[in-house]
């Protein structure tokens, strides 16, 4: 017998369809998103998929539903509330591009709060909670503590025992083919502790973006750990030459044709000067780390963006964007999901997902630890190995035409709080 969801935040479903496989069922999925709301729609049309924003309150606004109405409509004795509440608060690259972020005073960490009314209206068996690992942020987990927070307070209210346990994990770790770490919360009703998981797969060593030399896969254990997955178990059956032209995956944008000269798991820095002395195109760290980013078919991927510009990666090794098929793939979607839009929605409702497989694992930890279940130990969405892994693609050479005007000295970054952001902002502050 399945075990009952609610699902918040659902997107393209990479956190439902996880739990999917490890034998959970939706009751209700809520989703804003109008072409997310069709790809779930589409892919399991079975699945009760309320389309609207959901907000803390109930409120007259058109299309919103309150957590009042996602709980009526999922019914009772709910096993587990799942979900993702949208990140931007806690992100990464809100980070980067104004060197803070507004965390708890963002009004879209509202979403936090959405979820926490939803857990206390349900009051579900258990919770499982997903997010950026800005959600416990070196010195700014205020959203963590939030959490904490509210949910003893839930519990002083009810006179429930919700336990509560977070742990950041890096999918690569347990057999993901994709570098991608985030925070999850997991708890339950009676006070039982969940124990998260022990890495089973190896994690890859760092790799210096300026050597175009190939780096040799792990392909055996290591002291009982296995080896990682890489970008070519996960999409080199997908690697068509003719793909990048049937769907339009060219590159496009200033620096396009100088993503051919750059290696396999390399990025904007094979063309960057460390010491700024050497005629170079850009500044060493001047720019965002997934600039021309490309994958190597040795290598698992780096992690999945929703909303890429033009110069930003990872891209296929061929120097063209990874087609749906493909991000769906390093994301452990099961096979033959079709996410629907043109490329630029479909990438965004991907990479805004969770890797599937991931969350499989931690569903089935959830029915073995909280619900006294026998499962299975392997994750079914895991990608196959695949052997041999061809040699790497050979890089042209020379700089395009176009850019040779911009080769120059450049000075690269001061280091943390000395770049241009930095300076601009110290020189405007009161």
């Amino acid at each position: 017998m399945k075990l009952s969801v609610i699902s918040l935040y659902t997107g393209a479903g990479g956190l439902d369809l996880g739990l999917e496989a490890a034998g959970f069922e939706p009751r209700a999925c809520v989703e804003m998103d109008a072409e997310a709301v069709a790809t779930l729609r589409t892919n399991r049309p079975r699945w009760p998929v309320l389309h609207g924003k959901l907000t803390p309150k109930l409120e007259d606004a058109p299309g919103a539903l309150s957590p009042e109405d996602v709980v009526q409509e999922a019914g009772g004795n709910i096993d587990l509330l799942a979900g993702g509440p949208p990140c931007q608060p806690f992100s990464k690259s809100g980070y980067w591009h104004s060197g803070d972020a507004s965390r708890l005073d963002d009004p879209r960490a509202d979403t936090l709060e959405s979820y926490l009314r939803t857990l206390e209206l349900a009051q579900p068996r258990a919770f499982l909670l997903e997010n950026v690992p800005g959600l416990a942020f070196s010195r700014k987990s205020e959203g963590l503590q939030y959490l904490a927070d509210r949910i003893d307070a839930i519990n002083r209210r009810h006179g429930t025992k919700y336990s509560f346990r977070a742990a950041r994990l890096n999918a690569v770790e347990y057999g993901v083919p994709q570098l991608r770490e985030r925070v999850f919360v997991i708890g339950h009703r009676d006070g039982l502790e969940f124990t998260f998981p022990e890495p089973t797969h190896l994690k890859p060593p760092p790799v210096d973006m300026t050597d175009p030399r190939p780096h040799e896969p792990a392909r055996d254990p290591v002291d009982s750990l296995l080896p990682y997955a890489t970008a070519w178990d996960a999409i080199g059956h997908l690697d068509d030459p003719a793909l990048g032209e049937d769907q339009d995956l060219r590159a496009r944008g200033k620096y396009a044709e100088l993503l051919a000269t750059i290696p396999e798991g390399c990025n904007y820095l094979f063309h960057a000067d460390k010491t700024g002395e050497a005629l170079r195109l850009f500044g060493w760290r001047t720019r965002f780390w997934s600039m021309l980013l490309k994958l190597e078919k040795s290598r698992p991927s780096w992690t999945l963006t929703a909303q890429p510009g033009p110069a930003i990666g990872p891209f296929h090794w061929t120097s063209r964007r990874l087609s749906a098929a493909e991000l769906c793939a390093l994301q452990t979607f099961p096979v033959g999901y079709e996410v629907l839009g043109n490329n630029r929605s479909a990438h965004r409702q991907i990479g805004n997902a969770v890797p599937s497989a991931l969350v499989e694992l931690l569903g089935l930890e959830i029915r073995r630890q909280f619900f006294g279940q026998r499962v299975r130990r392997r994750c079914r969405l895991l990608p196959e190995r695949r052997d041999p892994i061809p040699a790497p693609e050979t890089p042209t050479r020379g700089i395009p035409v176009g850019l040779r005007k911009e080769i120059r000295v450049y000075a690269p970054h001061g280091g943390t709080g000395l770049g241009p952001s930095a300076r601009r902002r110290k020189a405007v502050a009161p």
